[in-house]
């Protein structure tokens, strides 16, 4: 007997103890499920943690106004490729280029990236006049001094914005260019978690002679010459 004879004989004996034509096939189904069914519950695929790598934050960074105009979220003259957006609140520099349609190019408020906006946003103003003077965020207002707080906030805690450091302003660099410093000088400005963090400064400095100048490098370069990064040894 053959296969298909002997299925057509299971089909018909199936036929006359249910009394209903054709419920093999209806048992086939349910034979189907009921396997099915088991197997899924006895062979539960394997749970596979997967481990979100967090990615490694930048530490602070100290910026000059000029620095800080480069991240205008303009592309880069060398790359080509899209510069992020950062701008300044009350001296505080602000990673928004995960809100480039605002901040960047074209955007309602792209006269902001690369400045120190404070003011403008206290009075609720575009007027050039009230960018890139962070001295004058001292003079605002109690009701601009709070409409101030409300923005660093909601950048803050609300748009969850990144923090890159502080802005540093131009007329506290300038004075400080034409110090004559001595070897032990530097030794003492290493960018050390136990060095006192001066007024406005994200971090401490970091100063590293070459020749007969001296460059702090807490502006830009404390991932490589901070304290237990690669060229510490240099400091």
């Amino acid at each position: 007997m053959s296969l298909a004879d002997y299925a057509r004989e299971v089909s018909l004996w199936i036929d006359g103890l249910t009394g209903i034509h054709g419920s093999s096939g209806y048992v086939l189904i349910f034979v189907v499920v009921f396997l099915g069914h088991q197997f899924m519950n006895t062979h539960e695929p394997p749970i596979i943690e997967m481990e979100k790598e967090e990615e490694e934050k930048e530490p602070p960074r100290n910026f000059t106004s000029k620095q800080l105009a480069y991240f205008d979220g303009t592309k880069d003259e060398k790359t080509g490729e899209d510069k992020p957006v950062y701008l300044s609140v009350n001296g505080t520099v602000f990673d928004v280029s995960d809100g480039r349609n605002f901040y960047g190019p074209e955007g309602p408020y792209e006269k902001f990236a690369g400045k120190e906006c404070g003011v403008a946003l206290a009075k609720m103003s575009f007027e050039e006049k009230y960018l890139g003077d962070l001295k004058a965020c001292e003079t605002l207002n109690f009701g601009e001094k709070n409409e101030l707080e409300g923005w660093i906030e909601k950048f803050t805690y609300y748009r969850n914005y990144p923090i890159k450091g502080k802005l540093v302003v131009d007329e506290d660099l300038q004075s400080l260019a034409n110090r004559v410093l001595k070897k032990e000088d530097l030794s003492k400005h290493t960018g050390s978690s136990e060095e006192e963090i001066p007024s406005g400064y994200a971090t401490a400095p970091i100063y590293i002679g070459a020749g007969e100048k001296v460059y702090d490098a807490s502006f830009g370069g404390v991932e490589f010459y901070g304290t237990s990064f690669r060229f510490d040894v240099c400091v």
